[in-house]
């Protein structure tokens, strides 16, 4: 396996798609709310704030994985 295909390269580039899917949910929300659905609004938000919580998790793991010699 070469390494810009590691496990933990893979698992950054998941990461990163995460946090845009997360963005371009949020613009969604924005509009969603502005057209007076406020109920859908606050799932949503919800939704996002668990992913929110678990972003400091995953980039520790992401970095312990890096650090690990036989990771890479």
């Amino acid at each position: 396996m070469t390494s810009q295909y590691s496990l933990p390269d893979v698992l950054d580039k998941i990461f990163e798609n995460q946090l845009a899917l997360e963005a371009a949910i949020m613009a969604l929300t924005l509009l969603i709310e502005r057209e007076g659905n406020a109920e859908v609004g606050n799932n949503v938000r919800g939704a996002l704030h668990t992913i929110g919580e678990n972003v400091g998790h995953i980039r520790q793991g992401l970095a312990k994985l890096k650090a690990t010699p036989s990771s890479k």
